[in-house]
């Protein structure tokens, strides 16, 4: 049994199929989550998790997604959004495609998903949401001028829904993590990977399941008088 159990509680993950969404739906499940993965065709959750394909950079799928993941768990208390991609380059030689792109799968698509969701989770009574944000948009990455944008604008997106949606019993909270070892990082150059491990105060990279316990910990009812704040995962990368 979970130290942090979630029965009878019903879950959207969106970007479910990626690395860092995979560990959070599998830990979901595992604290007895009814758990329901929005993402791109082609990228199935793990074992036990419902599944709907969805293209979360347009606004009508995301809101039928949730309407379709609500019809089939009945009730949706928790919300995670895990979906990001990357398309890095200097600044001055990113084409408008490449910010438009990158903006459009890791911001517009958690905005989409808090406006679909918002409702359903006032009439569940309440809630928590959970945004999967970056330590990159903290403190800004060189070449990634698209990637630190939309995710510093994830943690302002999601500390005004907190105000907005407290008084309704919503938490909304950020987990920041540094450098895990997921599909997107490892078509990174190994100086960029040692680099990131020497700023790491423990001195090593992360894995997707620790990302992935954070998360359960803002889902529970352990963090239940915590809201707005942004919880690094990242071994003290940032304060290095």
């Amino acid at each position: 049994m979970s130290l942090l159990p979630l029965q009878d509680r019903g879950a959207i993950v969106a970007g479910g199929g990626g690395g860092i969404g995979r560990a959070v739906c599998a830990r979901l499940l595992e604290a007895g989550a009814e758990v329901v993965s929005i993402d791109r065709e082609g990228h199935p959750p793990p074992s036990g998790a419902g599944e709907i394909a969805c293209d979360l950079t347009h606004s009508a799928d995301v809101a039928a997604a949730v309407e379709a993941a609500s019809a089939r768990i009945g009730r949706i208390d928790l919300l995670v959004h895990c979906a990001g991609v990357t398309r890095d380059g200097p600044l001055t030689r990113l084409s408008d495609d490449d910010w438009r792109a990158v903006l459009a799968a890791n911001l517009d698509s958690a905005f989409f998903l808090l406006r679909s969701a918002g409702p359903v989770l006032r009439a569940a009574g309440g809630g928590a949401v959970v945004l999967v944000s970056s330590i990159n948009g903290e403190r800004g990455k060189a070449g990634q001028a698209n990637y630190a944008a939309s995710k510093a604008g994830l943690i302002a997106l999601g500390r005004t829904a907190a105000r907005e949606w407290g008084r309704h019993h919503i938490r909304v909270n950020i987990v920041s993590p540094g450098w895990t070892e997921t599909a997107m990082t490892a078509t990174l150059s190994d100086e960029l990977r040692q680099r990131a491990q020497a700023e790491s105060a423990l001195g090593r990279l992360g894995r997707p399941d620790e990302v992935a316990a954070a998360v359960l910990f803002l889902c529970s009812d352990a963090s239940r008088h915590i809201t707005g704040q942004v919880l690094r995962v990242d071994g003290g990368q940032l304060i290095g």
